[in-house]
Parts: C-alpha cells; sequence; structure tokens
C-alpha cells in the first residue's frame, strides 16, 4: 500500500507557472510508471504526463513543451512543472502510480488547479 499526496495547486494567471508536487507514504522504487492525470469540469479524467524507470516520460500534445514531470525516488515524490498555463489547464490534477510487481494502481485526492486573470 502507499498512499499518495498532492500539493501545489491553486489559483495562478494565464502565463504563470506552478509546480505540483505528489509525495508518497514510501519508497517509490517499485512504483512505476508514475503519472499526472487531470479533469477539467464536465470532462473525463484525462493523462497530462507519465514517466517510466525515471528516464522514459510521454506527454499529453496540449502540455507538450510547455510541462515537466520529474520523479525524486531520494524525496519520494513525483512533481510536475507547469509553464505557459492556460486558462484550460484548469482542472484537478490527480498523482497517479503502478506498482511495478502486483499491477495495483494508486490514486491521490488530487489538487485543483485554476488559471484565471
Amino acid at each position: 500500500q502507499v498512499q499518495l499526496v498532492e500539493s501545489g495547486g491553486g489559483l495562478v494567471q494565464p502565463g504563470g507557472s506552478q509546480r505540483l508536487s505528489c509525495a508518497a507514504s514510501r519508497s517509490i522504487g517499485s512504483l512505476n510508471p508514475m503519472g499526472w492525470y487531470r479533469q477539467a469540469p464536465g470532462k473525463e479524467r484525462e493523462l497530462v504526463a507519465s514517466i517510466r524507470y525515471g528516464i522514459t516520460t510521454n506527454y499529453a500534445d496540449s502540455v507538450k513543451g510547455r510541462f515537466t514531470i520529474s520523479r525524486d525516488n531520494a524525496k519520494n515524490t513525483l512533481y510536475l512543472q507547469m509553464n505557459s498555463l492556460k486558462p484550460e489547464d484548469t482542472a484537478v490534477y490527480y498523482c497517479n502510480a503502478r506498482e511495478s510487481t502486483s499491477g495495483t494502481t494508486y490514486w491521490g485526492r488530487g489538487t485543483l488547479v485554476t488559471v484565471s486573470s
């Protein structure tokens, strides 16, 4: 079992930056892949970015070039650096992780990011 807790959400102006963090309750070494999803009001949850083995990254077309996913195994934390934010990035952002040994998937409770002037 692992608990995932997101932080870093809030109100940001268009064009601004925000960094989200996802702190795990234990070592994340066996969690692979890890990723960020988001769900905007009235829309389905969608994959924003994922990272495998701390090396291979994948991004939704809508965030390529603006968002960067990374992980720090020493701090048991996953990050999402978001730059050049747009109003359409407004959503609840969820941390996701898959236990590589069992296949069990874990979710955080989410953090709200609102991009508005």
